[in-house]
């Protein structure tokens, strides 16, 4: 369905031009908020966050606006992640107590630098896919990350199946020079 079609079908029949909308953003949304608040926020957070995302859209959205509907999703979705993560924050820095007498040393499994270093090194692949420009980002996205098949791609960006696999390569050999740029480590 075409952006054109689904702002027809939110003047038209608004209840199934949100159902639309949602089911054809939804994957979408979840990439952008997911990698702004995998690392501080839990499932559930991550999941709530996109829940708002849709109802701020929803609320606001404008079917005679002529942009484009993708972007638009994604900005709310980027802003509304950044301030999920900024309450998450705040959130756990007023959960955690020292006292001056006591000093308790926490203790993990977890090698802290390399999950450091994990972090930054997903932090330059996202911005790397993100630079690659639609329809490339969410082709890359949705095979790599959701495990989507070409055919399953075609439906969520319009293209057919050949020529996602086609510029899956191109893009897969854009984004190693991209990476080899910034001294990312494979």
């Amino acid at each position: 369905m075409t952006e054109q079609e689904i702002r027809c079908l939110l003047k038209e029949q608004p209840e199934k031009g949100e159902r639309e909308l949602f089911d054809i953003y939804y994957h979408y949304v979840y990439t952008i908020v997911y990698h702004k608040l995998c690392n501080i926020g839990s499932r559930e957070d991550i999941e709530e966050c996109v829940i708002d995302c849709f109802v701020e859209v929803f609320t606001h959205i404008n079917p005679d606006y002529d942009g484009s509907l993708k972007a638009y999703i994604g900005t709310v979705a980027k802003h509304k992640a950044i301030n999920a993560g900024k309450q998450l924050q705040a959130k756990a820095k007023r959960n955690i107590f020292l006292e001056e007498e006591k000093f308790c040393e926490l203790s993990s499994d977890e090698n802290i630098e390399d999950l450091t270093e994990q972090s930054e090194q997903t932090e330059i692949l996202m911005q790397c896919i993100s630079e690659l420009g639609e329809p490339d980002t969410t082709i890359m996205i949705q095979k790599f990350f959701y495990n989507h098949s070409a055919i399953e791609i075609s439906h969520i960006v319009k293209l057919n199946p050949v020529a996602i696999r086609v510029r899956c390569s191109r893009a897969l050999k854009r984004l190693k020079t991209m990476l080899l740029a910034r001294n990312f480590t494979f």
